[in-house]
């Protein structure tokens, strides 16, 4: 079959109404997925900020990889959300039951989107959006294998590459807003550091400690809790529909696990895409 072209407003709104019905609240357990993130973030900021060398780069690690988890288990909610299934606050520690395929998948996923962007960027996008259902496949099915999970992707993307696209530009204006903060405090540093340069080059610390007003661990909470702050309003709707862009893929390709319409695909409108 070929690829849908598929209504991304009107997909978006069953998404909220769909929400709103959910059984456990979204924007709690979205509060409690970007709570732990927000604590991940800050061990591995404050570490880095004080440069405890290889127990901070063991700890950048680690909760990275706790953050691929996490991530993991709210999908795994918003994908029983589209089932109208009941997904309780726990099923965001889910992804812990197969975390060596999550690991791996993601690491696979970034070499593979990195040897791509060696090449040139415009080949590193396409690759990222190709990839991009491989997550997916693997959350529904933990018992496929890796290589299969991108295969698979491949496959269902054809088509929806250019439409994933347009669903990440609709949501530009979040992504920016959640920057503002951090682009503030940075421009601001980087005022003072050029106002005193001389000051700065003899000896950096005394710079931050004397003509910074706040402490460089505040400016860290800030900087994080801001972006997560901005991501509470918009995170749940835009996971479910991406969610219902990778169910109209599963079906218009065939593959995947229950390939089969859903009520909340939306209507056919046309062909296209790339």
């Amino acid at each position: 079959m070929m690829a849908q072209l598929i209504d991304r407003r009107q997909l978006k709104a069953q998404m909220k109404e769909m929400l709103r019905c959910a059984q456990v609240s979204p924007r709690g357990m979205t509060c409690l997925y970007l709570a732990l993130t927000l604590v991940l973030n800050l061990a591995d900021s404050f570490l880095s900020a004080l440069g405890t060398g290889l127990l901070g780069t063991f700890v950048s690690i680690l909760t990275g990889l706790m953050g691929m988890v996490l991530t993991c288990g709210y999908v795994l909610y918003c994908m029983a959300i589209r089932r109208g299934e009941r997904a309780e606050y726990l099923t965001l520690f889910d992804g812990f039951s197969f975390v060596g395929k999550v690991i791996l998948l993601n690491i696979v996923i970034y070499l593979f989107t990195l040897l791509w962007t060696m090449l040139f960027v415009i080949p590193g996008i396409i690759a990222a959006y190709r990839y991009r259902f491989a997550l997916y496949n693997l959350y529904e099915n933990p018992g496929i294998g890796v290589m299969e999970a991108l295969e698979m992707s491949k496959q269902q993307t054809l088509g929806y590459k250019g439409q994933l696209f347009m669903l990440d530009l609709s949501y530009l204006g979040w992504h920016l807003l959640g920057s503002v903060a951090g682009f503030v405090q940075l421009a601001y540093i980087y005022s003072v550091i050029f106002q005193n340069l001389s000051v700065y080059i003899a000896d950096p610390a005394l710079v931050y400690s004397i003509y910074l007003p706040m402490p460089v661990g505040l400016q860290i909470l800030i900087g994080s809790v801001w972006p997560l702050l901005v991501a509470l309003f918009y995170l749940p709707v835009y996971q479910c529909t991406e969610l219902g862009y990778f169910d109209i893929a599963k079906r218009t390709s065939g593959v995947g696990r229950d390939a089969a319409p859903t009520m909340s695909d939306g209507p056919d409108s046309g062909w296209g895409g790339f």
